[in-house]
């Protein structure tokens, strides 16, 4: 390459001109005006229009000519000021072009399989299979221009608070945190895998035990899951431990940061603190452990009232144990039947078996389930709820868990189909006091809520250990943002004796204990100091930073919901050589398998 560039495409302005530059990048769009050729140079900074005369250059000008879209160019000239009628007011160097004297063709472009431009109107899929090109994107290069300097803030953050930056081994051992490992199999020690961390939840604890006091790491994560909107197979968390902390010094540390992410990357004002619910508190209102409080909508007990109208429905899930709870939709009496109908489907989505609803006009109510109220138990259920006139409560009777999901969910499509959700607002939340552990219907056992070496209550922990666990409350808690969790954290089991009650609670036995954690609990019996941390989601953080629905618009080279790599094919099938060294032996073929 002969021609040094000099300066970045979106780099000049006024002030340049009359300066010999150089400048190198991509050829967005070329045009030929009798004789003239005008062709727009990007780069990851912008573009500038860059002029080819004969009267210039005649080599230059005929090398132009052959020139086509995503070329990659250098070129030399003289910064000149546009013609009066040639400006481009809609670019920052709208005011200038480059007359060229010397051109360099550095390498040839075949077609793009589809106008890079329109990005927005192509399949994802075919945009995925091309991502080199996708990422030429001006839109998709300032999201990850954003993510390094959303980096660079958080590391300067921390480290401004002491904490030092240690990276945790990414082969480590398999053990139980929630979601399915990736193994790796061991050429060396033949039937042994490794494991992809989920977290570095274990190592982080071990260096608290070791001194260092205070922790963070960007750290590669790795969960075999069902994947969605905002999820990946691997991701980048913001984690961190401290050693002789509380909850409290822990929710300033994370308000501080999002302050400052909020603040230097979208110029937004995080008001601090943030309030918080308990997870008690977060369910019955919510519905959810990660409510949307930007919006009302609450969830309201009826249970009491229903136990005691006529409605046999009501009557038998009370009776069962369940619970009947009640939305109250203000206006809400102008929905029309279908719109009824498709939310009553909707709500079947999470397990309801369907939806009564009344809505309240000046000569009363109007509901198919009217009839089963008295006049005092329908005073009761509108104070209760708080329905006036035009408006429409919506009923969901059944298990706890159905209740939840159902209307948790139901609050926020009608939100959604009302207009009630400000997208420009950013409302966070603390969720605190999680239960230690829930009871799994599947597998007949109580499993951790959040992972096994959360601290629980200890008085909880005294009190119903041997009777009832599920109503033992955790030192653990959850920030959440716009009803999406973007990290949860917990103060850590420190003494090897409540760390062994937690494990036998979850049937563990004492060979298990050994087998799957020996080291950490005899690094526990080597003074290990009170400690807790969180780890925040980057890429969710991310997300809302850039304002974008999907995390595969700010992660450089993302997966497809089924874990793929639709550019580099990956997963793939591997030679028998390498599955020999390895002594494995596939069982199926995919084809075999579905």
């Amino acid at each position: 390459m002969d021609l040094k560039r000099t300066h970045f495409c979106g780099d000049l302005r006024e002030e340049n001109i009359g300066k010999e530059v150089i400048l190198a990048g991509w050829c967005q769009t070329r045009r030929d005006h009798g004789g003239v050729i005008f062709i727009d140079l990007r780069d990851y900074t912008g573009i500038t229009q860059v002029v080819f005369k004969k009267e210039i250059s005649v080599p230059a000008h005929n090398l132009a000519d052959s020139i086509r879209g995503e070329f990659v160019l250098a070129v030399k000239g003289k910064v000149e000021h546009r013609l009066e009628g040639n400006i481009n007011s809609k670019l920052p160097t709208g005011q200038i072009e480059i007359l060229v004297q010397q051109l360099d063709i550095l390498n040839q472009s075949q077609t793009p399989p589809y106008v890079l431009e329109n990005r927005s109107n192509v399949d994802e899929k075919l945009r995925l299979t091309f991502r080199f090109l996708d990422m030429r994107d001006p839109k998709l290069q300032n999201n990850l221009m954003l993510r390094s300097k959303a980096l660079q803030i958080v590391r300067e953050y921390y480290t401004s608070h002491r904490f030092f930056e240690i990276e945790t081994p990414i082969l480590t051992k398999s053990t139980p945190e929630g979601a399915r490992d990736y193994l790796v199999p061991s050429r060396v020690n033949p039937g042994l895998f490794y494991a992809l961390p989920q977290s570095p939840q274990l190592f982080k604890q071990l260096l608290m035990i070791s001194g260092y006091d205070r922790y963070m790491q960007l750290a590669r994560c790795f969960r075999d899951e069902d994947l969605r909107g905002n999820r990946q197979p691997e991701f980048t968390q913001i984690d961190l431990e401290l050693s002789f902390t509380d909850p409290e010094e822990i929710f300033e540390l994370t308000e501080g940061l999002m302050a400052k992410l909020f603040k230097e990357i979208m110029g937004l004002e995080i008001v601090s603190p943030f309030p918080r619910l308990t997870y008690k508190q977060a369910m019955e209102d919510y519905g959810s452990d990660a409510p949307d409080i930007r919006f009302e909508l609450k969830l309201r007990d009826i249970s009491d009232i229903a136990s005691e109208c006529e409605l046999r429905v009501f009557n038998e899930v009370v009776e069962k144990g369940g619970i009947v709870k009640a939305i109250c939709v203000p206006g809400g009496a102008e929905f029309s039947r279908k719109e009824l109908d498709d939310l009553t489907e909707f709500s079947k989505i999470f397990g309801a078996k369907g939806m009564a609803w009344i809505k309240k006009y000046q000569d009363g109510w109007q509901s198919p389930i009217g009839k089963f109220f008295t006049d005092v138990q329908k005073k009761m259920l509108e104070e209760r709820v708080g329905l006036n006139e035009g408006d429409l409560v919506l009923f969901c009777a059944d298990k706890e868990k159905i209740v939840y999901d159902t209307l948790g969910n139901l609050r926020k499509e009608i939100a959604n189909r009302r207009g009630l959700v400000d997208q420009n607002e950013f409302r966070f939340v603390w969720v605190t006091d999680f239960p230690l552990f829930e009871y799994s219907d599947e597998e007949k056992s109580y499993t951790s809520s959040h992972h096994p070496f959360t601290m629980p209550d200890l008085d909880d922990l005294e009190k119903f250990g041997d009777n009832a666990p599920e109503k033992i409350r955790s030192l653990a808690y959850d920030v959440v943002l716009n009803g999406v969790e973007l990290g949860g954290g917990s103060i850590r089991i420190h003494r090897k004796d409540v760390q062994q009650k937690g494990f036998s609670l979850l049937n563990l036995s004492e060979q298990d204990m050994k087998n799957k954690f020996g080291f950490l609990m005899e690094a526990l019996t080597y003074g290990a100091p009170p400690h807790g941390g969180i780890a925040l989601g980057f890429d969710r953080i991310m997300m809302f930073l850039l304002k974008t629905d999907s995390i595969r618009d700010v992660i450089a080279f993302p997966k497809t919901q089924k874990a793929g790599c639709l550019m580099t094919e990956a997963p793939s099938a591997v030679d028998i050589e390498q599955l020999d060294e390895l002594y494995i032996r596939v069982k199926a073929s995919a084809q075999q398998a579905e």
